[in-house]
């Protein structure tokens, strides 16, 4: 496998050059003084550091010793203790946090390009930063003043460690059915008693204290998803004065035999009659627990991206080193005995698809973030606004579409390998396997394609939608002449996307099978036409500038691939939505 190496270059290039995000940061005030490009760059050249030196090396061995139970207790995989106190004490835990609690204040689509990072050197090492990093942001955002007071500085400095837990075994997607309780106490606090399965860092062996946030019901919850209330539970019961109390009633019951992360303890988690603070308002839980998640379902699409991005690494790596057979075009190495695959027509165009789909990932997950970060920071209300509209709509495209495509790529760097993809020691085969989950968890990507089509263009009648388009169609008219290859068919493909739109919000208000029947291609023509987007972005910044820099020749020479080799697969997507539901009921359950 090829060393990590942070695309350094590529990310300063989305982030300075295709969504100016420097200028952005100067006009909100929480961040004009904290960020500017330099700093940026200096963040970025230091974890980049940290990831490659330090937690890339443990990507293999991780997964090969994978995690340790035994009564109750949780060890993680060899270096990962040393690797997350390097990473804690760099403060790359609090790096997005609330500066008055301990965080460093940087904004999302700088931790963005952080996060790509710590997930394309180490998946499975990565979830413990990430759950704990959206632990933080969802009590901050709900928790009342003692409980942050008390929690946020120790999470932020990555001392202690934070979770969600959700699923239940019987309440997946379905929240509503939960069965865990919450019994309130006389001194406020609650006994929390009840079962989760799939916890990631439930129990490990990293922090002194794992803050749990786990949703159950009070005693006279209403039923359903309204009855639900977020409680935060600590491992380890915290005393007045902060330090380390008596262990709490909760426990490991087991480690769930896994796929792929395996670096990561997925855990069976028991409370009996565990001490529980009440976080939000009670029934109100489930609702407070979307800040969180809609944070992490970008994270996770992240995931997706940087495991592509790996994949890619090791796979231009190898094509240019294997020698076999001669070019079509006649020998390309006559010194040698064979020429290296990467002259082989096949192989260019999984590599190809591999750059296309990942640089045109990486610029779509950071322009999510942005809007993140104009919806939490922005001076103006209408901005904050259309931010938030915006967040809405692309979260569960950035989610489904990144993971989607992350698993292509990562399957098109392991044919690159050949019969080397499919062993071991090459790398290739773990990432396939580790990014798998990513289309799984946090919601599946079914359940995002519902969401998208469901919610937000039918439930909105089209209004977030328009948000994108209009933006969209914004960008076109003011491009000039020198850009028509790449905003003529992105014109088209929007134009495609607006009447398919509109004709799903039509069927989809006539009958609701019609959504779900079309959601899950409607999201990959969402996905494509907005990669589009961001591709023809990125060629305006990059062109004229080709004659000078390889950099930027590259840039074009990948935008041209994309519009003329991957974006023509909305024409054959596009009709499966328009072939409607009835396809899907032919056959009676009995059929099957």
């Amino acid at each position: 496998m090829a060393d990590y190496r942070a695309p350094l270059r590529d990310m300063r290039f989305v982030l300075e050059e295709v969504l100016d995000a420097p200028a952005q940061w100067a006009r909100m005030p929480a961040l004009a003084g904290v960020v500017d490009a330099d700093t940026a760059l200096a963040v970025l050249e230091e974890a980049g550091k940290l990831t490659a030196a330090t937690i890339a090396p443990l990507n293999r061995s991780g997964d090969e010793e994978g995690c340790h139970w035994q009564d109750g207790a949780v060890r993680t995989p060899a270096g990962f203790v040393a690797a997350w106190r390097a990473w804690a004490e760099g403060g790359w835990v609090g790096v997005c946090g609330d500066p008055a609690y301990g965080g460093m204040g940087m904004p999302k689509v700088l931790g963005a390009q952080l996060e790509e990072m710590l997930n394309s050197a180490n998946l499975a090492f990565a979830l413990y930063p990430m759950l704990t990093a959206g632990a933080c942001l969802e009590l901050n955002a709900h928790a009342g003043e003692e409980l942050k007071a008390r929690y946020l500085p120790k999470l932020y400095s990555g001392e202690w460690a934070g979770v969600m837990c959700l699923t239940e075994p019987h309440a997946g997607t379905d929240l509503g059915l939960i069965r865990s309780r919450a019994e309130p106490q006389i001194d406020g606090s609650y006994r929390l008693t009840g079962n989760k399965i799939f916890i990631t860092g439930g129990e490990q062996d990293l922090t002194a204290n794992i803050i749990h946030l786990v949703l159950a019901r009070l005693p006279d919850a209403p039923s359903g998803s309204r009855g639900i209330s977020l409680f935060l539970v600590p491992k380890v019961l915290v005393n007045a004065d902060g330090s380390l109390g008596a262990r709490n009633p909760l426990s490991c019951g087991a480690l769930e035999h896994k796929m792929g992360i395996k670096g990561a303890s997925t855990c069976v988690m028991n409370y009996d009659g565990a001490t529980a603070w009440l976080v939000g308002e009670p029934h109100k839980g489930l609702a407070a627990m979307f800040t969180m998640m809609n944070y992490e379902r970008l994270a996770v699409g992240i995931q997706g991206l940087a495991a592509g991005e790996r994949s890619w690494q090791n796979a231009v790596a190898y094509a240019r080193e294997r020698l076999q057979s001669r070019a079509p075009y006649g020998a390309q190495a006559p010194e040698q005995v064979a020429d290296p695959i990467i002259v082989h027509p096949d192989v260019r165009r999984m590599l190809l698809t591999m750059k296309a789909l990942t640089e045109g990932g990486r610029a779509f997950s950071s322009y999510v973030a942005l809007q993140l970060d104009a919806a939490k920071f922005a001076e103006d209300p209408l901005e904050r606004q259309r931010a938030e509209g915006l967040v809405a709509l692309l979260t569960p495209v950035a989610k489904a579409f990144l993971t989607d495509l992350g698993l292509e790529v990562c399957v098109l760097g392991q044919q690159v390998f050949g019969g080397h993809g499919y062993i071991r020691e090459w790398g290739q085969e773990q990432l396939v396997r580790d990014v798998r989950i990513t289309q799984i968890y946090e919601g599946t990507n079914g359940i995002q394609a519902l969401d998208l089509a469901g919610r937000k263009l039918v439930g909105s009648d089209g209004a977030l939608y328009r948000l994108f388009s209009d933006e969209v169609h914004a960008f076109i008219d003011s491009a000039g002449e020198e850009l028509q290859e790449f905003t003529a068919p992105l014109a088209a493909a929007l134009d495609n996307l607006d009447r398919l739109s509109a004709w799903l919000l039509e069927q989809g208000q006539r009958d609701p099978r019609e959504i779900g029947a079309a959601s899950a291609e409607y999201l990959q023509v969402f996905g494509y036409t907005a990669y589009a987007y961001l591709w023809a972005r990125m060629a305006a910044a990059a062109l004229g500038r080709e004659g000078d820099d390889d950099f930027y020749a590259s840039k074009l020479a990948t935008a041209r691939f994309y519009f003329a080799r991957l974006l023509p697969r909305i024409h054959s997507l596009s009709a499966v939505v328009r072939a409607g539901s009835a396809p899907l009921y032919l056959l009676g359950d009995s059929q099957f």
